[in-house]
């Protein structure tokens, strides 16, 4: 992955501002709330779609949906250009002026719960999507619109107060035929100004109206320089998630000095005594990595289903995210603090009434660094065979420097090596200090 570590330079945090002035009228500008009601973005995201607000009623809403193929593009050329300015939304979480929202947002610790922040920037992502693809002429969009990839999610040196506002703000950043990157900022008040806290980037893809099969959506105008930019990113990225994948280690053997360092790391677990190779024991200040899992088990009920009577997706996030920050505090002993999130794909849908099995484990450290791996599958009540839905890959950093972790087998080995991708995808490490920082 390219690293787009968040460092408050102008090339990432500029252009949302620049869009913002792009319109003076606050009402195309688009700034909606958290919270429920007439100007949350969540009930807007309810309305663009037909999504009923009660279980009872779903059925009859996707049924309603049929009706809106109709308005679906034959190809991309028959559907209008959009700016990026076009799909620009500001959304304030309000926790310093609406502190009944605090609790919702509240650690223990009192800091902000980052699995909750999470799931609003999946929210914030699909419903800018749907902006870009907006049809006046239609009440309901005709797309279904659904988050395929976070690419990646940095954090700034910002602390998070859960007496301050918070604004997200984001647009549309490229766009394929079917598919369209999102770039997102997170900012909180500070000092009366809103200080950037993080940087996300999410890829969504467009399907039809009952979510069954593709569709094109509007293609993108740049009208500066600036956007150009951006929107060459957004290619650089594609063709990075690409070179990642066709490099994966499920697809092709490590490359010779990935080999050379697992060799010497089995060499380093050799008992001097009897020098064998069945006889493994742990170097000073390690952890076999099978002895880093954790484990969880939720059942799926229909509280958590998105717009399309699917589980949300930031639900999922934010379990997983959860369970990892636990994996990170037991391994290192200490409060654990998110650096960044990286390359979550989201590989099939979970359905309402799943059993949803979430296994946790750390598969690379270094220094105060711990990198965690959190393996998402289902079952449903009928069936018990398991189906992989998400891979979720997060960086953490302790307040004190971690033991290190050895694989033991050669599966636990490819894990190693692909946590040390992940993290090696950050251009520098991040010197973060403690109140700096965002728990779960």
């Amino acid at each position: 992955m390219f690293c787009r570590l968040c460092t408050l330079s102008k090339g990432l945090l500029a252009p949302s501002r620049g869009l913002a002035q792009g319109s003076q009228n606050p009402e195309k500008q688009r700034v909606f709330h958290i919270h429920e009601g007439k100007h949350g973005f969540r009930d807007k995201l309810r309305e663009i779609v037909g999504a009923s607000t009660n279980w009872r009623d779903h059925v009859k809403a996707m049924e309603e949906r049929k009706l809106l193929h109709s308005f679906l593009a034959a190809s991309q050329k028959g559907l209008p250009p959009r700016r990026m300015k076009d799909s620009y939304i500001e959304v304030l979480l309000p926790l310093g002026s609406q502190p009944e929202l605090r609790e919702k947002y509240l650690t223990v610790q009192n800091t902000v719960r980052f699995g909750r922040i999470l799931e609003d920037l999946d929210s914030l992502g699909v419903l800018i999507c749907y902006m870009h693809n907006k049809i006046h002429s239609a009440k309901m969009s005709p797309l279904s619109i659904v988050t395929a990839l976070v690419d990646r999610i940095d954090m700034c040196k910002k602390s998070l107060s859960p007496e301050q506002d918070i604004k997200f703000s984001g647009h549309v950043s490229w766009v394929g035929k079917t598919s369209m990157e999102v770039k997102m900022h997170m900012f909180q008040l500070h000092d009366n100004e809103f200080s950037p806290v993080l940087d996300a980037t999410f890829v969504m893809v467009a399907r039809d109206s009952e979510n069954k099969g593709p569709a094109f959506v509007n293609p993108l105008t740049l009208e500066s320089p600036e956007e150009e930019e951006i929107f060459r990113q957004g290619e650089l990225n594609k063709g990075t998630r690409v070179a990642f994948s066709f490099m994966s280690l499920l697809k092709m053997a490590p490359t010779a000095e990935e080999r050379t360092a697992i060799h010497e790391m089995f060499l380093n677990t050799l008992d001097p005594k009897t020098v064998s190779f069945r006889s493994r024991v742990l170097p000073p200040n390690a952890v076999w990595m099978e002895n880093s899992k954790l484990k969880s088990l939720d059942i799926c009920h229909p509280q958590e289903r998105n717009i399309f009577n699917r589980i949300f997706g930031g639900f999922l996030m934010r379990k997983a995210y959860e369970l990892g920050w636990a994996t990170a505090c037991n391994f290192g002993g200490s409060r654990p603090f998110i650096v960044a999130v990286d390359d979550i794909m989201f590989q099939k849908p979970v359905e309402v009434g799943s059993l949803l099995f979430l296994s946790s484990q750390v598969c690379f450290t270094q220094g105060n660094y711990i990198q965690v791996r959190v393996h998402s599958e289902v079952a449903s009540l009928q069936d018990k065979e398991h189906m992989t839905t998400n891979v979720f890959h997060f960086t953490f950093m302790s307040e004190k420097e971690v033991p290190l972790v050895f694989p033991r087998t050669y599966g636990e080995s490819m894990l190693y090596l692909d946590g040390q991708r992940h993290f090696s995808s950050m251009s520098a490490p991040v010197t973060l200090k403690k109140d700096h920082l965002i728990e779960p």
